[in-house]
Formats: structure tokens, C-alpha cells, sequence
């Protein structure tokens, strides 16, 4: 499914309101030696296979990341309205750390059955259904240590607008429609609070050369949109690692969005990663189906998994970053495991 191509376009119209990061104020050694960044991120499962248009089947996410600062609720560097929002969630802030940013994001994620064709509820697979999230969180480092918090709020249902986009772009496309929308779940406002904590060994990977490092993280989540706690790492190896917390795109704090101690290299870096992660899920809306309302859904399984490869590549303000990943079933009867790829590019201002 193709999906993420139109809103990828819908949401490039945005990038024109980004400066407002680099606000009056904000000093210009924090623009230039940490500058804010846009990332733009799609998920696909068209990577999997033929078989693949199925589960977990498209996303698609668009970043602002802020430079680095000296605090949440007074720093220019940030916008008005985030310093005002951060004064009344201070409680999220993560305390004293040497290196800390922002990020805000949109972003759209749709599942669909495997089978397109059938109109009625398929009672044995996965429920149809799109989410449309808002998300921001805040990036603390101390050397080799960072903590995330982020907050995820948004809808499910048919507001996500799930099938206009992926029945546009499959016009486009020229494939088949999936005919079986009308049995999504129900409207139903959605939250999420994350935590994660990372460690990279070694703290000083090298920059100048050949090199390698590995990111452990755990952490969990909690809310209507997902409850979970997980744990996993990711190791790369490569020409002039970046000054980072991996390079996956899924995990929080990923890809060219953790407070960085120093630029990115002169001239072209790149390298390749292996990430995984595991779940205990307590809950999964897109699963159990909705909260207050009777909806479909299936029996999901409590532990999931996923691993995943890729390759990153760097030069100057840009950095691209494709990768697949391997899920475990998430649900009794799943046919097919799931499969998808991701690709994201990445800009600092």
C-alpha cells in the first residue's frame, strides 16, 4: 500500500512555517552549532513482498526538531506557544541535563485485513482502522545517557481520513481498492505517554573513521492508543558514526532527533544498523478495538517482537535512512507475519 505518498505531499506544505524555530532571539551559535532539523518519514509494507499489503500498512510522519537548549520554558529558540504548553506540563520536563531538544510531529498510520476484497467483517483478522496523531516530546542527554518523554494525542476512526487517503492514492496508483472500510472503529479521541531510556557503549564511537556502537533502550508506554512496556538496542557500523541514539526511524529519539554533542561530519558518512525490540502489550486499540464502544476486534498476543536492518547515508545538511522490519504475529490467526519498510529524509535548517 502506497498510501504515504500523498501525505507526504499534503504535509511538504508545511515545511515553509519551520523557521519559526529559529526564533529573533534565539542566539545564532545555537543555530549554528546545533541547528533545528525536519524529518519526513514513510512506512509502507510494499517492501514486504506481493503479499504484504496487509496489517501495519502504511505510516507516514512529518518532524520538527528543535536545536538544542538551555531550557523548556524560556529558551527563544523555541516558539511562543511551545514555551506557554511546556509552563503547564512541567511535570513531563526530564530535570538538569547537559544537552536537551524538542520534537513535534503529525502523522498518520493506517491497518487494514489481508484480504481487499471482501466487503463484509472479516471476524478472524485484523479490524480496519487509521489514527491521525499530534505528537511532542522532550530529549535529554547526559554524555552517553538520554531519557524521552512524549506524548501522543489524536483520533481513530473514520475522522483519520484512512480510506479517502489510501483510496486517492491507490487511484493514482491504479490498484485495488480495499472495499471493506465501512467496518473501521469508531471515532474515539486517543492518548499515549512514552518514556524510554537509552544508553551507547562506547561514549565515544569514533567520528573520524571506521567505527561502531550499540544503543540499549527500555522504557514503556501508557494509554488508550497503546500500553505496553518493551526493551531492545540496535548496533551500527560504519564511516564516521553520527553523534546519535541509532538510526532506526520507529524508536523515539531515532533518526537525527536526539540532542547531539557536536555537528554532523564533513563531507559523506554513512552506515549500517540492526535494531530490534520487544513488547509485553497490555493494550492495543488498533487490536482490542475501541474503548467505550462496541467494535471489532481480535485476540491479540501479549508478546511481540520486532527486528529490523538498514542503511544511513549523510552528507552536509541532509541524511537518508532506509530500513526493514520483521514483526512476530500480533494476533491469534494471523496469517502472514508482518513485513514493511521505512524510508526518511532528514534536513537541518
Amino acid at each position: 500500500m502506497k498510501s504515504g505518498v500523498g501525505l507526504l505531499l499534503l504535509m511538504a506544505g508545511g515545511v515553509g512555517a519551520v523557521p519559526a524555530f529559529a526564533a529573533e532571539q534565539c542566539a545564532q551559535s545555537a543555530l549554528r552549532d546545533h541547528p533545528p532539523a525536519i524529518n519526513i518519514r514513510i512506512d509502507n509494507d510494499m517492501l514486504g513482498g506481493a503479499q504484504q499489503d496487509q496489517g501495519y500498512t502504511n505510516g507516514a510522519m512529518f518532524t520538527l526538531v528543535s536545536p538544542n537548549l538551555q531550557d523548556y520554558t524560556d529558551d527563544p529558540c523555541l516558539p511562543r506557544l511551545a514555551r506557554w504548553m511546556n509552563r503547564h506540563l512541567e511535570h513531563l520536563h526530564p530535570g538538569e541535563f547537559q544537552q536537551q531538544n524538542m520534537i513535534f510531529s503529525f502523522g498518520q498510520a493506517l491497518y487494514t485485513p489481508t484480504d481487499n476484497t471482501r466487503r463484509d467483517l472479516i471476524r478472524d483478522d485484523r479490524p480496519y482502522a487509521a489514527a491521525l496523531i499530534v505528537n511532542f516530546g522532550y530529549n535529554a542527554r547526559n554524555e552517553n545517557h538520554l531519557r524521552t518523554t512524549q506524548l501522543a494525542l489524536g483520533m481513530i476512526g473514520p475522522s483519520a481520513q484512512g480510506k479517502q487517503v489510501q483510496d486517492a492514492v491507490h487511484d493514482a496508483l491504479g490498484d485495488d481498492k480495499f472495499l471493506g472500510w465501512h467496518n473501521q472503529l469508531h471515532d474515539e479521541p486517543v492518548f499515549k505517554l512514552l518514556h524510554e531510556r537509552m544508553q551507547r557503549w562506547p561514549a565515544e564511537a569514533n567520528s573520524n573513521g571506521w567505527g561502531w556502537d550499540a544503543i540499549s533502550h527500555w522504557g514503556g508506554a501508557i494509554g488508550n492508543l497503546a500500553t505496553y512496556a518493551n526493551a531492545g538496542g540496535e548496533v551500527r557500523f560504519g564511516w564516521k558514526l553520527p553523534d546519535d541514539f541509532g538510526s532506526s526511524p520507529m524508536r523515539p529519539a531515532g533518526e537525527n532527533t536526539a540532542p547531539t554533542r557536536r555537528g554532523r561530519a564533513e563531507g559523506w558518512s554513512s552506515h549500517v544498523f540492526v535494531t530490534s525490540d520487544a513488547r509485553w502489550v497490555v493494550r492495543d486499540i488498533t487490536l482490542d478495538g475501541n474503548t467505550f464502544r462496541s467494535s471489532h476486534s481480535v485476540d491479540k498476543r501479549s508478546f511481540v517482537g520486532d527486528i529490523g536492518f538498514g542503511v544511513a547515508v549523510m552528507r552536509g545538511k541532509w541524511k537518508f535512512a532506509l530500513a526493514r522490519y520483521h514483526r512476530s504475529r500480533e494476533f491469534d490467526g494471523q496469517k502472514e507475519t508482518p513485513v514493511f519498510g521505512s524510508f526518511t529524509i532528514s534536513r537541518t535548517l
